[in-house]
């Protein structure tokens, strides 16, 4: 029997491996560029004599074959691929089988304890998501600046849904096309975990139909693995914001991470925050961009 948990991540590593292998430079290897090549890249041959590995061995692997892989074996294709090291990581989860990971059939039912956690930062949004990126729980800042999650219902109360498939999410976000990017990247980066879920395929496949641009990116497999910068937004009540966001991972919650986003002193974010969800208990953020001193 075929065993398609395993084949799902073999097909996943092979698209991965020819993306990065077509970015190469012949040049810089000392390859002909000329001619009739047509190649994009790398060819596969070459890439295996850069890494010191047999052509049909590499060849399988990008096909998706059920081969033998070392570490030794694939540091050396990392290395001739020239992967960072979140990409390098992303390589060995998708052709190294992971231990088995149970995700849970579905998101976490309400938390006293996790819903106190987002409400203790009172103006600054947050949110909590699952493996899946379906959105668990939030605080009061982050439905008056994002989206009203109580009223999101099926696919939209999905992050990676919702950003790509609502218009709402183009005329907030400033530079919609960065932030979607970055989204799609963080989103394919943590894919290794689900790679083997009959739900992930699915919804790859529907939001591909849904959305032109997640259809045209998905392919490429860009990952990286940490917000960075900044994210502006053109808010319809508040006007302009600018927000920091960072990723908390809860160790009574290991299944979840928490996206907090700080007020930055640009725009006035922090006062239009503080008006925007009157009732957050907690000026911690708020003290920081007010107070120079404190920061």
């Amino acid at each position: 029997m075929i065993n398609l948990s395993k084949n799902s991540r073999r097909v996943e590593l092979g698209d991965f491996l020819r993306t990065r292998r077509e970015r190469l430079d012949p040049q810089e290897y000392g390859f002909p560029t000329g001619g009739r090549r047509r190649t994009t890249g790398l060819r596969r041959e070459e890439l295996a004599q850069v890494a010191g590995v047999g052509v049909s061995w590499y060849t399988w692997l990008e096909q998706g074959r059920d081969i033998n892989v070392s570490p030794q074996v694939l540091d050396s294709v990392a290395r001739a691929l020239q992967l960072d090291w979140v990409e390098r990581r992303h390589m060995f989860d998708l052709a190294i089988d992971p231990a088995a990971r149970e995700l849970p059939n579905q998101g976490p039912t309400y938390d006293p304890v996790l819903q106190g956690i987002l409400d203790s930062w009172g103006w600054c949004p947050a949110y909590a998501v699952d493996r899946r990126w379906n959105y668990v729980a939030w605080n009061e800042a982050a439905s008056e600046v994002f989206a009203d999650y109580g009223k999101l219902t099926g696919r939209d109360r999905n992050l990676v849904w919702y950003l790509f498939t609502h218009p709402s999410q183009r005329q907030l976000l400033v530079h919609w096309e960065r932030e979607a990017r970055k989204c799609l990247a963080l989103f394919r980066a943590s894919s290794d975990q689900f790679a083997d879920d009959p739900w992930f395929r699915e919804f790859s496949h529907e939001l591909s139909e849904a959305s032109p641009e997640f259809g045209e990116w998905w392919p490429l497999h860009d990952i990286r693995i940490a917000h960075t910068g900044h994210k502006e937004l053109n808010h319809p009540v508040a006007g302009k914001l600018s927000l920091r966001p960072t990723t908390l991972m809860p160790a009574e919650f290991p299944e979840l991470k928490i996206l907090l986003y700080i007020p930055l002193p640009q725009e006035n974010t922090a006062e239009k925050l503080q008006r925007l969800a009157p009732s957050g208990r907690w000026s911690g953020a708020l003290e920081l961009q007010l107070d120079p001193a404190k920061s």
